[in-house]
């Protein structure tokens, strides 16, 4: 039986990594603005051990609009940009994460899964590799749609603030 997949984000380098047995893939990302924190309402990605709880949107097109974790049946469009300019975009795939840190992650006022914490699609014109959400993890539309074909709703997720190349990737605990 081969091992169970694994999801590394590295906060520093803007960056995520699918780990499968011997092979890594790796993808741009954006992050939080308001940089790194577990605490509610505080816009901010948080850290530490994660496991997604949900794999939402299969299926469904490139740039789908979620509201709500609902797919609302509109695709993304630079009118409907126009149209709604407020709207904080959620698009083509949502992989909800629950933390598994009681404490620092789960549960109470640091909890990941009552604050919305995804990793979601976001629209094309929003720079990669620069940290500019709300504190869920943005990616290319094609590159969520890709991560979501290829994990499940137990796969284990490791967000750290350092480098890539100062820790290197985690065995999972």
């Amino acid at each position: 039986m081969s091992e169970p997949s694994l999801i590394e984000v590295s906060i520093a380098d803007q960056a995520l990594r699918l780990i499968e047995g011997d092979t890594v893939t790796q993808f741009s990302i954006s992050t939080a603005l308001n940089g790194v924190g577990e605490q509610e309402g505080s816009g901010c990605t948080p850290r530490g051990w994660h496991r997604i709880c949900a794999v939402i949107g299969q299926g469904q097109p490139e740039g789908s609009v979620f509201v709500g974790r609902r797919v609302t049946g509109e695709i993304y469009s630079t009118e409907l940009a126009q149209a709604y300019p407020h709207r904080d975009w959620i698009l083509s795939r949502i992989l909800w994460l629950q933390g598994l840190e009681v404490g620092k992650n789960r549960f109470g006022s640091v909890d990941s899964q009552r604050r919305f914490i995804y990793i979601h699609g976001t629209p094309d014109t929003e720079p990669m590799g620069e940290a500019k959400s709300h504190g869920c993890i943005r990616m290319r539309n094609a590159d969520v749609i890709t991560l979501a074909e290829r994990v499940s709703a137990s796969t284990r997720v490791w967000i750290q603030e350092a480098s890539f190349q100062r820790i290197r990737c985690i065995n999972v605990p």
